[in-house]
């Protein structure tokens, strides 16, 4: 007669469960309820993503207009190409994808790629690093509010070359993680961390040159 075993026993010698798969994102259920004809499901995904698709579109173009036709575009052509979708990476970065293929095209049609900055003096090309980062004194938050200060940050971003302004736009105000951001632009990841290494100095160097000059003509 076999020894009777305790329950500690029995749960030692239980045999081990799988661990679970990864659970599939949501989008991928509203995305195949949509190719199957389900317009709510596609409606539901616009609502997700039309203000995250403004956004983008409206600081790479800063035009309200253009951001307005683009985010539009963007859901037609994702409804239309609905198909391709495999599933592969989430719906948002191929919005995304797109969003920015029409706003840079956007650029190019208006002949705006080189956006006017805020410091003329201040020259950079594709790859510049600024040499010389000056301290912001006083504090910014000692002279301006809080709309002056995001009115100031926008005009600065604007002033980005347009290739950083995109990489600083999806990382740094969108969120989007650095493997997400290069594939929505097609770039590698030491290339996107690059362009927002460099995007980020060039803001910081603007904006204490901005402040800087503030301070001396308030004196």
């Amino acid at each position: 007669m076999a020894a009777p075993t305790s329950i500690a026993d029995d749960l030692l010698n239980e045999p081990e469960l799988a661990a679970p798969a990864d659970a599939p994102h949501p989008d991928i259920a509203l995305v195949e309820r949509a190719k199957a004809g389900d317009s709510a499901a596609f409606e539901q995904l616009i609502k997700q993503y039309d203000r995250q698709i403004f956004r983008t579109a409206l600081h790479i173009t800063q035009n309200r207009e253009d951001a307005e036709d683009i985010t539009q575009d963007v859901f037609f052509k994702a409804f239309q190409k609905l198909h391709q979708f495999q599933g592969n990476s989430k719906f948002s970065t191929r919005l995304v994808r797109i969003a920015v293929n029409e706003s840079l095209m956007r650029l190019r049609k208006r002949k705006t790629a080189r956006t006017v900055s805020m410091d003329q003096d201040v020259e950079t090309e594709e790859g510049a690093i600024p040499r010389d980062f000056a301290e912001w004194r006083p504090n910014p938050e000692q002279n301006y509010s809080q709309a002056e200060l995001a009115e100031i940050l926008r005009k600065t971003i604007a002033g980005l070359p347009p290739g950083f302004r995109t990489v600083f736009t999806l990382r740094d105000i969108e969120n989007l993680s650095t493997e997400e951001t290069a594939e929505a632009l097609g770039l590698s990841v030491p290339a996107v961390k690059s362009r927002l290494l460099r995007a980020r100095l060039q803001l910081r160097e603007r904006l204490s040159r901005y402040f800087r000059k503030g301070s001396e003509g308030s004196k």
